[in-house]
């Protein structure tokens, strides 16, 4: 009986010791589901508020200021595509807006890191793919030999977003490729020809797009067809702009006014 009492006694504790570690480890579970949401959401906020002070990029300080915050959101939520791919766009605009060669050379880098971050979080979607390949064609533009080494990799990118999404952001992926092949035609086997090929097949998703017009009409110029160049640089000026792309506006209309004044 005694010993019967002792089993029953064992058993109990056996029991009420499963029951304490398997709380415990609920518990433990249920606090790491709440830091990893508490994570998210806080890299959600930071990413809004990013967006935010994006808007006002046309102050460099912003765009800045923007960067920071999805450095931080990248902290909080590692696997947060959305702030890769912001990452790699923004620091893509810092690069190419900041009259510091510096500040350039660092923004393209780690535009280029944020891309390769997005493209393995979310391989088929195009933010990633468009991104990096920006970045990396940024950083060519100031080197000969990056020139030389990225543009492999430029086209492997582009390519991709027009299999994944040919009007992504205005059918951008023709226009930097139509870019390509105009500034470095040996290198590819292609020639202006084929820039402007390229550029006339995606207009129609870039007709609102001064960027994309400005570098139609220079693809035009390399021709020899003035009159169509003229056209296109005659548009970007009556364009109305996307109030989401004043900045990329004005410089295009800028560049559209001066090629006007020098070769038409």
């Amino acid at each position: 009986m005694r010993a019967q009492n002792n089993f029953c006694k064992s058993l109990f504790f056996v029991l009420l010791a499963a029951l304490f570690w398997t709380n415990t480890a609920c518990r433990a579970e249920h606090l790491q589901a709440e830091g990893a949401g508490s994570d998210q959401q806080s890299a959600r906020d930071l990413i809004a508020q990013a967006d935010k002070l994006y808007e006002g990029r046309e102050d460099l300080a912003h765009a800045r200021q923007a960067i920071a915050l999805l450095r931080q959101a990248r902290l909080a939520d590692a696997g947060n595509y959305e702030a890769a791919w912001k990452l790699a766009k923004f620091n893509y605009y810092l690069g190419d807006f900041t009259s510091d060669g510096n500040e350039r050379e660092r923004s393209f880098r780690d535009g280029i890191e944020a891309g390769k971050t997005a493209v393995k979080l979310q391989p088929e979607k195009p933010e990633g793919h468009f991104w990096l390949g920006a970045n990396y064609g940024g950083r060519a533009q100031g080197s000969a030999l990056s020139g030389f080494s990225a543009i492999k990799d430029i086209r492997q990118e582009m390519e991709t977003v027009l299999r994944l999404d040919e009007g992504f952001e205005g059918g951008s992926a023709y226009m930097a490729l139509g870019q390509l092949y105009l500034e470095a035609p040996g290198l590819l086997g292609g020639d202006s020809k084929k820039a402007v090929q390229l550029l006339e097949k995606g207009l129609h998703y870039g007709e609102n797009s001064s960027p994309y017009r400005l570098q139609l009409a220079k693809a035009y110029l390399a021709v020899k067809r003035k009159d169509d160049a003229r056209k296109q640089l005659n548009a970007i000026i009556n364009i109305k702009p996307d109030p989401q792309y004043v900045p990329e506006y004005k410089k295009a209309t800028d560049e559209a006014r001066q090629l006007l004044d020098k070769n038409l």
